[in-house]
C-alpha cells in the first residue's frame, strides 16, 4: 500500500459532500444570527429589559453552558452510532426544537414587555434564552465532531472548513434584512415625527415585522437541517469511547496541556467575541448615531464579500504560506481598521458613515482569513493531541471548544450591555439619547474590536505553535497513527 492508503481510503469527498456540510451551519446561523443581530436590542427595545439584567442573564446562562455543554460532549463520544452514524443522527435530533426555541425567544404573549410585567418578562426571556442554547448545543458540538470522520485528509478538512464558513455567511444574511428593515419613525401624539438632539429622526423597532422574520428563518432551518442529514457520510466508523469513571476528566485535562488547542480555543472565543459585539452593538450605532439602518446589511456585506474572493483561493494560499501565517497577518489588518475609525471619531456623521464601511470591507478581509481556516485549525490541533498521546475524543474536544465560544458570548454581553451602562443608554419605552452618549457609543463600538482583534493577532503569531512546517509534520505523523488504528480495529474504513 501508498504511504497515504489510509488517508486516501477516506477521503475523495465531492460537491455535494461539502455544500451538505456547510448547510448544516447554514441552518444553525439562520436562527443563532438572530441572537448575535437582534436579540440584545429585542430585549432592551421590545420587552424594555435593562442591559445590567440581560448582562446578568447571559452570564447565567453561559454558567449552566459549563455543565451542558460537556455532558453532551461525552453523550457524543460514548453514544453507541445509529445506523446514520456517530455524530451525523444528531442533526436530524435537533433541528426540530431548534426551530421551536427560536420562535419562543422572540414571542411576544399578552403582558410581555408591558409594564408592570417586568418580573414576568425577565423569567420569560431567561428560559427561553437558555432553551435555545441547549437545543443549539445539540447541534453543534456533534456537527464540529462530524468533520474528523467525513474526511481525514487535511486538505479536504481545511476545504471543509471554508465551505462551513460560507455557509455561516449565507445563514447570517436574511437576518439583516429584518435588521434593516423592523425600524418605523417615531410619532407623537399628534402624529408628527419625534426628532431626537442631533435633528435626526428617532425610529423604533417594530415587534409584528420582527416576528414574523423568526417565524420564516426558523422554519427554513429546520427544512435545510433535514436536507444536510441526508446528503452528509460518515466515512470512518470510529468506536465509541467506553464510559468509565474518570474518562471525561482525564480526556478534558489532555485538551488543557495542548498548546495548539488552547491557543485556537482562545483565538476563536475572542472571535464570536468580536463578532457578536459589533453584530449586536452596531444596530444601536446604526439606529442612533448614524439614524441608518440601511447600515446593518451594507456593513455586513462588506464584511461577508471578502469570502467569495477568498473561497476560490485561501484553501492553496495556506497551503502555500500556513494557516498560522496567513490568519495572523489577516487579525493585524481587522485591527488596524477598526483602530482607524476609532481615530476619525471626530469627523461628520454624514461623511463619516462611508469610512466606516469601507474599513468594515478592510477589516471583514483579515476576518475572513481566519473564519473561513478556524474550523480546520481546530481539527489540526485536535490531531496533534492524538498525536502526542494517542487519546482522541472529538465530542470532549468539541464541547470544551464551543464552551469557550460561549464564553465569548458572555464577553461580547459584558462588553455591549457594559458599554450602554458607560454611556447610560436610555431603554425606556419613549426614551431619546444625548449627544455626550452618542459619542461614547461610537468610541467604544470601534475601539473595542480593534483591542479583540489586536489581542487574537498576538496570540497566533506568538503563542500558537502549528506552523506549516508542524502541520505538514502532524500530517505524516496522523498517518502512521490512522494505519496503526485500524490495523488494531479501534476504525472501520
Amino acid at each position: 500500500m501508498t504511504e497515504q492508503s489510509y488517508i486516501a481510503r477516506t477521503s475523495g469527498l465531492k460537491t455535494k459532500d461539502y455544500v451538505g456540510y456547510a448547510m448544516i451551519d447554514t441552518a444553525g446561523c439562520l436562527v443563532f444570527a438572530l441572537v448575535t443581530t437582534l436579540l440584545q436590542k429585542f430585549y432592551t427595545d421590545i420587552f424594555h429589559l435593562s442591559p445590567l439584567f440581560i448582562m446578568i442573564m447571559f452570564i447565567i446562562a453561559r454558567v449552566w453552558d459549563g455543565i451542558n455543554d460537556p455532558i453532551m460532549g461525552r453523550i457524543a463520544d460514548t453514544a453507541k452510532p445509529g445506523r446514520s452514524g456517530r455524530y451525523r443522527k444528531w442533526i436530524l435530533i435537533a433541528a426540530l426544537p431548534l426551530a421551536i426555541s427560536a420562535v419562543l425567544m422572540f414571542l411576544k404573549l399578552p403582558g410581555i414587555g408591558e409594564e408592570g410585567h417586568g418580573f414576568i418578562t425577565a423569567v420569560y426571556a431567561t428560559f427561553t434564552y437558555i432553551l435555545f442554547g441547549m437545543a443549539y448545543t445539540v447541534l453543534q458540538i456533534p456537527y464540529g465532531s462530524l468533520a474528523s470522520v467525513v474526511t481525514t485528509d487535511a486538505h479536504e478538512r481545511s476545504k471543509l472548513s471554508v465551505f462551513r464558513s460560507i455557509g455561516a455567511a449565507i445563514g447570517s444574511i436574511p437576518v439583516l434584512l429584518i435588521a434593516s428593515f423592523a425600524y418605523a419613525d417615531r410619532l407623537d401624539a399628534a402624529g408628527n415625527k419625534v426628532i431626537g438632539e442631533n435633528g435626526k429622526v428617532i425610529t423604533d423597532m417594530q415587534y409584528a415585522p420582527v416576528i414574523r422574520g423568526v417565524v420564516i428563518m426558523a422554519a427554513v432551518s429546520f427544512v435545510m437541517l433535514i436536507a444536510a442529514f441526508f446528503m452528509n457520510k460518515e466515512r470512518v466508523k470510529t468506536k465509541p469511547q467506553p464510559p468509565h469513571k474518570g474518562a471525561a476528566k482525564k480526556a478534558i485535562a489532555l485538551l488543557f496541556k495542548n498548546r495548539a488547542f488552547v491557543t485556537i480555543t482562545l483565538v476563536s472565543m475572542l472571535l464570536l467575541a468580536g463578532q457578536m459585539f459589533t453584530q449586536s452593538f452596531y444596530t444601536y450605532l446604526f439606529d442612533d448615531y448614524f439614524h441608518a439602518n440601511w447600515m446593518n446589511l451594507a456593513t455586513q456585506a462588506c464584511t461577508y464579500s471578502p469570502m467569495i474572493v477568498f473561497m476560490f483561493f485561501l484553501p492553496r494560499l495556506t497551503r502555500a504560506r500556513g494557516k498560522k501565517e496567513v490568519t495572523a497577518v489577516g487579525m493585524v489588518l481587522a485591527a488596524a481598521a477598526n483602530l482607524i475609525l476609532y481615530f476619525l471619531r471626530g469627523m461628520d456623521p454624514s461623511v463619516l458613515m462611508w469610512i466606516f464601511l469601507l474599513m468594515n470591507l478592510v477589516s471583514g478581509f483579515g476576518l475572513t482569513t481566519l473564519v473561513m481556516q478556524l474550523w480546520a485549525m481546530v481539527a489540526d490541533a485536535i490531531d496533534d493531541i492524538e498525536v502526542k498521546t494517542g487519546s482522541r475524543d472529538d465530542g470532549t474536544a468539541y464541547s470544551v471548544f464551543n464552551l469557550f465560544r460561549k464564553v465569548g458570548q458572555v464577553l461580547s454581553a459584558i462588553c455591549v450591555n457594559g458599554a450602554l451602562l458607560v454611556m447610560d443608554y436610555k431603554y425606556e419605552k419613549g426614551a431619546v439619547q444625548t449627544l455626550s452618549n452618542l459619542k461614547i457609543m461610537y468610541n467604544l463600538g470601534t475601539l473595542t474590536p480593534a483591542v479583540m482583534f489586536g489581542t487574537m493577532a498576538v496570540i497566533l503569531l506568538f503563542f500558537y505553535p502549528l506552523s506549516r512546517k508542524k502541520t505538514e509534520e502532524l500530517q505524516l505523523a496522523k498517518e502512521l497513527k490512522l494505519r496503526e488504528a485500524y490495523e488494531n480495529q479501534e476504525i472501520d474504513i
